[in-house]
């Protein structure tokens, strides 16, 4: 996909979830079909699907076959088996973001540690916050590469930018990812961007990932305050593999 295609889809992508968040279309509602949304935003049929796709990702909507797509009946349900997935297409987050810094410096300088890569090596750090309506923040997202891995990274439009969709496209191999799940409280900055008071319980998760010649090919930390997010695992009990 073009980044003109991708631009697209993150504007039409924004034009409906804001539809659903401020009401104009309550739970149960059919929302327009795929034809009616291209006439609307003048664009491909590819564009929309890639939008409505990160919707139902998202859990604010649902699709069914020669049914068309409706708004949920909760809103804010995510798989957590997203944020380990290899396979994904789009935001493991969905949602707007604002990038804070994007940088290049040595791994020792690096807010997080990359395992087994040299202090003295160069590595991308980036630093995301997810948007809610109201302009607070969602989630503090910081992510770390090695530069070898991401020597481009930083030419990127890094607002919609998926980091495992990235390194696949540069033909880097992920075959494992990590999720840890951990408690945290916010210190003082974290909490003004959250508009909660310091010390407020939240969780921080921290994800690993690795390429198939056993190099750490991405960490990133996410912290993600309690409230209308609401996060599940669901697994397959008929023997095929998990839901991602």
């Amino acid at each position: 996909m073009s980044e003109r295609d991708l631009l697209l889809h993150v504007r039409i992508r924004r034009a409906l979830e804001a539809r659903i968040r401020d009401g104009q279309w309550g739970p149960g509602t059919r929302i327009p079909t795929e034809v009616e949304l291209c006439e609307e935003f003048g664009v491909s049929r590819i564009t929309v699907q890639r939008a409505l796709r990160d919707l139902a990702d998202a859990g604010l909507i649902v699709r069914f076959r020669k049914r068309g797509s409706f708004v949920a009946q909760a809103v804010g349900r995510h798989n957590l088996l997203r944020y380990t997935g290899l396979l994904i297409q789009g935001p493991e987050m969905p949602g707007d973001h604002r990038v804070v810094s994007a940088q290049v410096l040595p791994a020792q300088a690096a807010r997080l540690r990359l395992p087994g890569v040299p202090g003295e090596e160069a590595v991308v750090q980036m630093e995301r916050h997810k948007l809610r309506p109201d302009g607070t923040a969602a989630n503090i997202e910081l992510h770390v590469l090695p530069f070898r891995l991401a020597p481009d990274l930083l030419d990127q439009p890094l607002e919609p930018l998926t980091t495992h969709a990235y390194l696949r496209d540069r033909g880097v191999e992920l075959v494992r990812a990590r999720l840890y799940v951990e408690p945290h409280v916010l210190t003082g900055p974290e909490a003004e961007l959250f508009a909660l008071p310091v010390g407020a319980p939240v969780f921080r998760w921290t994800r690993e990932t690795w390429t198939r010649r056993g190099e750490i090919a991405e960490v990133v930390e996410i912290v993600i305050p309690a409230g209308s997010e609401r996060f599940y695992v669901e697994t397959d009990l008929s023997g095929s593999s998990d839901h991602s």
